[in-house]
C-alpha cells in the first residue's frame, strides 16, 4: 500500500532520521537526516523478457496519436544475446523541487551539513535531481547556511556525493551531523545502510510526505523496520518474546502530532502527551529495563516492557520527575536481533598469529596474517 499511497499522493519524499536515546550510544552520535524521493526509478518498473532483435523505446508528447509520426526516439539498441530483459522507467521530476526546500528546511533547523547524492557521473539522466536541488539551495538557503557555518568544511558550497562515496562515508561519519537526499532507489539503499550503523531499523524513522491538491502537505508515518513475522508466530505459540517497539512507537507519536497540527483545538494535550510517552519508552531503555536487543539475557519480556512503559507514563503524565541518569552506555552489538558472529572461531584464528603469546597481534604479527590470508594490510 505505501507505493499506491507514494504515486496517489504526488510523493516528494521519505524521511529517515536516525533515533537517538539520551544516555545510550548507538551507532551515530549526531543525528543523520535523509530524503529518499518518494516516486520514480526501478519501482514499479515495466519489463519482458525478450531474445535477439532490436529495442526502440519512443516518446509521444502528450495529446500526439500512437499512429503518428510525432514521437522521439529515447533509447534505440540491438539486442545480440539469446536472452534478455528490457527494463524501462522514468524519474518525475516536478516535485523535487518540493523535496529540496523540505530537506534544505530540517538540515537547517536540525543544524546539520547537506548532501545530495547520485550516481549522475554514469546515470546522465539523474543531473536533473542534481541541478534542481542545487538551484533552490543557492537561492533560497544558501545565504542562511552560510551564516549558520553549516558550510564551513565543505568550501561553503552545498555538495554533492556520488552513490559510491556515499555509501563508504556513511560508515565512516560516525559523529553524525548530516544529511542526505537521493534517488528512490539509492534512497532505499543507504537509509538501510544507515539503520544498520545506527543498530537497527528499528532506530531509524520512516515518514512519507506526499502533497494535497490544495498545497498542504500529507504525511504518513510507519515503522521502517517492517514487520517482524518470526516473533508474531512465537507470540501465538504462547513463547516469551521481547520486540523492541521503538520505531513503531515513534511512528504513532509522529502520526499523533502531525493530526495535532491539522486540528489544533487540542493540541497541547496531545503533544503533551506524547512528549511523555516518548520520554516513558526512552528512560525505560536508558535505565537498563529494555527489551533484549538493548540489554541481554536479562532483557525484559515485551509485555514487561509495555508494563514498565505504562508505569512511566502514568508518572509523567501526572508531573514526575525524570529518575536520576546513569552513565552513558553503548549498546553491545552481541544483542542485535539476528546476530551471528562466531567469537570463538574469530579468537582462534587471531591466536595463529600471535606469536608471542601476549594476547594481542602487533603490527608485524598483523602484516605476517595479511600476507598469509593474501589480502592488503
Amino acid at each position: 500500500p505505501n507505493g499506491a499511497m507514494r504515486r496517489g499522493w504526488n510523493g516528494i519524499t521519505i524521511s529517515r532520521d536516525t533515533i537517538h536515546i539520551d544516555g545510550i550510544e548507538l551507532g551515530f552520535k549526531e543525528p543523520v537526516l535523509f530524503e529518499r524521493h518518494a516516486v520514480g526509478g526501478e519501482y514499479g518498473a515495466g519489463w519482458q523478457a525478450v531474445g535477439k532483435g532490436k529495442l526502440v523505446t519512443k516518446y509521444y508528447p502528450e495529446g500526439a496519436s500512437l499512429l503518428s509520426n510525432n514521437f522521439d526516439v529515447v533509447d534505440e539498441r540491438d539486442l545480440t544475446d539469446e536472452e534478455s530483459v528490457a527494463v524501462t522507467y522514468h524519474n518525475p521530476l516536478d516535485n523535487v523541487a518540493d523535496l529540496a526546500h523540505h530537506f534544505f528546511g530540517r538540515c537547517l533547523e536540525a543544524k546539520v551539513v547537506p548532501y545530495v547524492v547520485t550516481k549522475k557521473t554514469v546515470f546522465k539522466w539523474q543531473e536533473g535531481f542534481w541541478t534542481i536541488m542545487k538551484d533552490v539551495f543557492d537561492r533560497e538557503y544558501k545565504a542562511r547556511y552560510l551564516e549558520a557555518g553549516l558550510l564551513d568544511k565543505c568550501g561553503g558550497e552545498l555538495q554533492h556525493l556520488i552513490s559510491d562515496a556515499a555509501t563508504m562515508q556513511i560508515i565512516r561519519w560516525t559523529g553524525g551531523g548530516f544529511g542526505m537526499a537521493a534517488h528512490n532507489y539509492d534512497g532505499d539503499m543507504l537509509t538501510d545502510e544507515v539503520a544498520q550503523v545506527h543498530r537497527s531499523p528499528g532506530f531509524i524513522t520512516s515518514n512519507l510526505i506526499g502533497k494535497a491538491a490544495d498545497g498542504r502537505l500529507i504525511k504518513e508515518f510507519e515503522a521502517s523496520h517492517g514487520t517482524v513475522a518470526d516473533l508474531w508466530h512465537a507470540h501465538l505459540r504462547g513463547e516469551e518474546t521481547s520486540f523492541n517497539p521503538l520505531g513503531m512507537a515513534e511512528a504513532l507519536i509522529g502520526a499523533v502530532n502531525h493530526a495535532a497540527t491539522l486540528d489544533g483545538s487540542n493540541a497541547d494535550a496531545v503533544t503533551h502527551y506524547t512528549a511523555c510517552l516518548k520520554r516513558a519508552i526512552h528512560n525505560t531503555f536508558r535505565l537498563g529495563e529494555g527489551t533484549r536487543d538493548m540489554c541481554g539475557p536479562t532483557g525484559l519480556t515485551t509485555e514487561q516492557f509495555v508494563d514498565k512503559v505504562s508505569e512511566r507514563l502514568e508518572k509523567y503524565l501526572a508531573g514526575g520527575d525524570d529518575e536520576s541518569a546513569p552513565a552513558a552506555v553503548k549498546a553491545d552489538p552481541k544483542f542485535r536481533r539476528n546476530y551471528k558472529v562466531d567469537e570463538v572461531a574469530i579468537k582462534e584464528m587471531f591466536a595463529q598469529y600471535d606469536s608471542d603469546g601476549n594476547g594481542s597481534i602487533d603490527a608485524e604479527e598483523f602484516t605476517a596474517m595479511c600476507v598469509k590470508l593474501g589480502i592488503a594490510p
